[in-house]
This record gives structure tokens, C-alpha cells and sequence, in this order.
């Protein structure tokens, strides 16, 4: 299983020039792939033939892209985007949402890291393909149960271990106020071929494909 330490968290925090030059290659790249050809970035185990959770908050049709799920319940602004603001390079976009609401994951993965010793917070992250999606300070805390690593937030019924397999919508935390943030938020970072990318970018072409969907056949 591939592993993300804590380090490396902490580390995708630093303000350095060299991962400045990644994430502006990456922006760049995600950009022409994500409007010149979203089904063959999108994960595979969902460019084929998708069943939507009914109760999650996942778009029906068949485009690729339609079929993932918005990170957070109960949003109410976009409070910082991705790229260079006062403290430094921001990798992810910030999404405010009242303390408490429900974190779901953005697509099928594997859970490869659950942390709560960075500025990142209580946090989990999620592999699918080459997608990785970073959600951080959440509630709850994490701790270690028969040699794997184990985040529990029990207010909210929720636990998950490291190597554990969830779906697109799947709840997988609560927002919270852990490690360095001033409001309850939803940290949102995302990984493409592991380069830092907008998602930014993934929720407009998954607001395209809605739009394509609904236009009359």
C-alpha cells in the first residue's frame, strides 16, 4: 500500500520555489486534461457504467466526471482558492461549512493515510487511480488499533482505517477546527499523477458535465 507519512503532509505545506515550479506544471496540466479530455483522466473504475448512491449528493449521468460526489455537506463559501495568498502557497481550496457537517469522499478509493499531527489537522487522505484527495481539519482524532492506523470520530459514528475502501459519497469525516485554521472549514487538496492540482478545476468540469446533461437530448 502506497503510504503518506505525516512528514510528507507537512512538507506539502512549505512555502519553497521548487514546489511552487510543480504546482503551476501541474495547474497546466490539469487544465488541459480536464477540458480536452476528462474521460480518460477520470478514475477508471468510474468511466464505465455508474450506479449513483441515492442519498449522496452525485449527479446522474453518464458523463465522467458526473458521477463524483461534492466534498462537503452543507456549503456555504468558497473561502480561499488554490495558489500563492499572504501565508504562503495554498495547495487545495478552502470551503466553509457550520462546524460538524459531513465530509464525503469525492470518488472510490482507497483510504492510504489518516493523520492528526500536521497543520493539516485530523485528516484523511484518499487514493483512486491517480487521483489523490487530501480532506483536513476534521473532527475526531486518530489512533492505532491491531498495527494500522485508525481515524474515529465518534460524535459523528464515523472510523476508518488506513487501507480501507470507500465509495464516491461515502462519509468519511466532519468538519472541523484542528490544526492551524482560524474558522470550521473543509481543506480540499488534490494530487493528479502526484502533482499538486486546483480542484478548482475538477469541480468546474463536474458543473460542465451537469450542465451538458441537463440540455434536452
Amino acid at each position: 500500500m502506497k503510504r503518506f507519512s505525516s512528514l510528507s503532509l507537512r512538507q506539502s505545506w512549505l512555502d519553497s520555489s521548487r514546489q511552487r515550479k510543480l504546482s503551476y506544471g501541474a495547474l497546466l496540466l490539469a487544465g488541459s486534461l480536464l477540458f480536452a479530455g476528462l474521460g480518460e483522466v477520470a478514475p477508471r473504475t468510474l468511466r464505465q457504467s455508474a450506479t449513483a448512491l441515492p442519498d449522496a449528493q452525485i449527479a446522474r449521468a453518464s458523463e465522467p466526471w458526473q458521477v463524483a460526489s461534492f466534498p462537503v455537506e452543507g456549503f456555504q463559501a468558497y473561502t480561499s482558492p488554490f495558489g500563492y495568498r499572504g501565508s504562503g502557497f495554498h495547495y487545495g481550496i478552502d470551503i466553509a461549512s457550520p462546524e460538524g457537517s459531513y465530509i464525503r469522499s469525492w470518488w472510490d478509493g482507497q483510504v492510504v493515510e489518516v493523520s492528526d499531527d500536521s497543520a493539516c489537522g485530523t485528516s484523511v487522505v484518499v487514493e483512486s487511480g491517480d487521483w489523490t484527495h487530501v480532506y483536513c481539519h476534521m473532527q475526531g482524532y486518530v489512533t492505532t488499533d491491531g498495527g494500522r492506523r485508525v481515524f474515529v470520530d465518534s460524535g459523528g459514528g464515523l472510523q476508518l482505517a488506513e487501507g480501507q475502501a470507500v465509495t464516491t459519497g461515502d462519509r468519511i469525516g466532519r468538519v472541523g477546527m484542528t490544526g492551524r485554521t482560524t474558522g470550521p472549514h473543509l481543506h480540499w487538496g488534490m494530487r493528479y499523477q502526484g502533482e499538486w492540482v486546483d480542484p478548482g478545476l475538477v469541480l468546474q468540469a463536474m458543473a460542465d458535465g451537469q450542465r451538458r446533461a441537463s440540455l434536452p437530448q
